[in-house]
């Protein structure tokens, strides 16, 4: 019966718009409840539960995003998929902490993206930063995700549903300069296979540890103190979007964030921003205040 219960549970989040890696997550979590009582799902208890989060909060020192995952996952499941009115599902509450994240600066990105080792390095993370995609996404980007006469490019199954990503013509060119050196009709970044040889035929798309560590030693050649990883490419993004005017509203849309709450963190991020906003109080009160009563101050 619990098989039966976590294939449901899948589907009653693929149906509520989860991406993969959630559901993967969320699933685990469920599956990790049941192994603790060693006990189908059906028959868990509302108290088990409860014990089960002060184990893993006192015992285990899961930290809040662990717990917060796992806190979503069981009451999702006990919400929608196998349905319980338990008061614990309503008590828990945790604390999200929120740091602005890394990001690099443009001359950064500028010195990263041509001394990545490869021309397949140098397409991926072009089409990481410049459509500030996710992993994953970049990773399975197919050539008909590419509308050339629009110059969007459309992300499907993401975290935050579906969404259209403009287009600049620099990365357009990239890309199509990458794509015809294997041509492979399901995806623009193949797996090379071990001779590298195998990109034109390839099944599935270059795998994370590829990409991962060609960044890895790129940032280490370049002697860059910064954490760098794949997301902060995107981190960069929605940055540098915002540095440049960009509304915020449109960095939201670009970016698949569900809430412009999620968006603001880049606020914090720079201070462009900040000193732009009061360039222009300084412009819209010399405009309404009288010349002659600032002199009398």
């Amino acid at each position: 019966m619990s098989k039966e219960l976590l294939a449901k549970f899948d589907g009653d989040l693929k149906l509520a718009g989860y991406a993969k890696r959630t559901r993967q997550s969320y699933v685990r979590a469920v599956r990790q409840l049941m192994n603790f009582w060693s006990c189908p799902l059906e028959e868990i208890e509302e108290q088990q539960v409860r014990e089960y989060w002060l184990h893993c909060k006192d015992e285990l020192g899961w930290r809040g995003a662990t717990m917060r995952i796992s806190y979503s996952g069981i009451k999702f499941f006990y919400a929608h998929t196998f349905k319980q009115d338990w008061e614990t599902l309503q008590l828990l509450k945790i604390k999200r902490h929120v740091s602005p994240p890394e990001v690099l600066s443009v001359d950064e990105v500028r010195r990263i993206l041509p001394a990545l080792p490869t021309p397949m390095n140098h397409a991926f993370y072009t089409a990481v930063y410049t459509l500030g995609l996710r992993l994953g996404e970049a990773r399975h980007l197919c050539p008909s995700q590419i509308n050339s006469e629009r110059m969007c490019v459309s992300i499907r199954d993401a975290k935050g549903g579906d969404r259209l990503v403009p287009l600049p013509e620099t990365t357009l060119a990239v890309l199509r300069r990458w794509w015809v050196t294997h041509r492979n009709p399901q995806w623009i970044f193949p797996a090379p296979g071990r001779n590298g040889r195998q990109a034109g035929t390839a099944t599935q798309p270059v795998s994370e540890t590829t990409v991962q560590g060609a960044l890895r030693r790129t940032v280490k050649k370049l002697k860059i103190s910064k954490h760098v990883h794949p997301h902060t490419f995107r981190h960069s993004y929605a940055t540098h979007m915002l540095e440049a005017g960009v509304p915020i509203q449109h960095v939201q849309r670009c970016l698949g964030h569900r809430s412009l709450v999620t968006t603001m963190i880049y606020l914090h991020v720079t201070s462009l921003g900040e000193s732009r906003s009061r360039e222009k109080l300084n412009q819209l009160m010399r405009g309404v205040l009288n010349p002659d009563q600032d002199r009398r101050l």
